[in-house]
Parts: C-alpha cells; sequence; structure tokens
C-alpha cells in the first residue's frame, strides 16, 4: 500500500528539540518534493518546508526558518525535519506530503496543497512553556 507514515512527535519543553521523520513505503521519493506541514484545530495548515529529493534544495516558511531543517536520505526513502529552539506556537500536527517534481520553483510547494499526491496521518507535537 502506497503511503506516508510520520513519527518523532511528542511533548517537549520550550527551547527542546525534536527530529521527524516520513517514510514512505511501495514507492520512491526520487525526483519527488517533500513537504512537512502543520495544523491547528480552527487553524488553516501551513506549509513550513519543502525539499526537493533531486538535488537537495529547499524552502522554508520564515515561521521556521533558521530553527527547522529538512533533509532527505533517498537510499532509506525518508525525509527528516529537525526541529530546533521550540515555542509553544508551534505545536500542531506535523504531517508530510509527497509531490512529483515539475518546473515549479519549490516555494509554490508550500502553498499548493493541491500539487500533493500522497499525505501521511501526522504526528503531534506539543510544546509547553
Amino acid at each position: 500500500q502506497v503511503q506516508l507514515v510520520e513519527s518523532g512527535g511528542g511533548l517537549v519543553q520550550s527551547g527542546g528539540s525534536l527530529r521527524l521523520s516520513c517514510a514512505a513505503s511501495e514507492f520512491s521519493l526520487d525526483h519527488y518534493a517533500v513537504g512537512w506541514f502543520r495544523q491547528v484545530p480552527g487553524k488553516e495548515r501551513e506549509g513550513i518546508a519543502c525539499i526537493s529529493t533531486s538535488d537537495g534544495g529547499a524552502v522554508y516558511a520564515d515561521s521556521v526558518k533558521g530553527r527547522f531543517t529538512i533533509s532527505s536520505v533517498n537510499a532509506k526513502n525518508m525525509v527528516y525535519l529537525q526541529m530546533n529552539s521550540l515555542k509553544p506556537e508551534d505545536t500542531a500536527l506535523y504531517s508530510c506530503a509527497a509531490a512529483p517534481e515539475g518546473l515549479l520553483d519549490l516555494k509554490y510547494y508550500l502553498e499548493n496543497f493541491n500539487l500533493y499526491d500522497f499525505w501521511g496521518q501526522g504526528t503531534q507535537v506539543t510544546v509547553s512553556s
């Protein structure tokens, strides 16, 4: 079954770190743009980071730039999100998604959710103050 599965969420104190993982099964992430998104109940989904598995290029939302790092290990079919200096406002359900890479600049993948073919179920991140 083609799917993406996130892991690594949890409860952490403000200023702490977490690393989220996104594992793909039954398809290869090669030549995909893989994004991380987060959503809080009652608020819109926010695209926070996206990586090209072809060349490793990445883009970030301003809200996480300098604190979060997205990376991919193609041999493991995995994408990671290292989150440092976490703040209470980072509390959300974090999901990953994969979109076939095209000619669009990566930044468009942060906001255009309809580009994505596959979505994971999400992992909860809670940051206490």
